[in-house]
């Protein structure tokens, strides 16, 4: 499986499909890699703007920075499509 992490300028709002291929993203083989990825990019003044899986997984910026909080609260973070 394959994740990937597209990331922008801090204050960048979510992306839409037609926008996707022009921004950067990094590809992860597992979720927790990708949410690890993009915990970093959010750290250090970037933004995390959707996390998208092989497998129809797809994270908007928001629900990037919920999965985040429940993660840092030692809460189960859904992942499904």
């Amino acid at each position: 499986m394959t994740y990937r992490v597209y990331s922008g300028p801090r204050g960048s709002e979510s992306i839409s499909p037609l926008e996707k291929d022009c921004m950067l993203f990094k590809e992860f083989q597992n979720f927790d890699e990708a949410l690890g990825w993009a915990r970093h990019i959010n750290k250090g003044g970037r933004v995390a703007l959707l996390v998208e899986g092989d497998d129809g997984t797809r994270l908007t910026r928001r629900q990037i920075v919920t999965a985040l909080k429940s993660l840092d609260t030692g809460e189960t973070a859904d992942h499904a499509a």
